[in-house]
């Protein structure tokens, strides 16, 4: 699983609408570390809103499939854009 580093320090703004994406891409990345079929060692997790963006690599299509379900079940994601491979 591959983290970036948080960007937002602080008070959340008064305008910020929705949950914190650090707190979203975690969220996100734990839920597919406890995924018992999705290897999620190299899964890197991106969010931008409640968008979330999973790139990276995984075995299988199938696998690609239930990363993708697992990201998509959590509150509060609206949409996954999938950018993972597989061999």
């Amino acid at each position: 699983m591959v983290f970036k580093e948080g960007t937002f320090k602080g008070e959340l703004p008064e305008h910020f609408d929705g949950p914190h994406p650090a707190r979203l891409e975690t969220a996100v990345a734990d839920a597919l570390s406890m995924a018992g079929d999705v290897d999620a060692s190299d899964i890197a997790v991106t969010c931008v809103g409640t968008r979330i963006l999973l790139s990276g690599s995984v075995g299988s299509a199938d696998e690609a499939g239930r990363a993708v379900a697992v990201a998509a079940s959590l509150k509060d994601v609206s949409e996954v854009d999938s950018r993972l491979t597989w061999l």
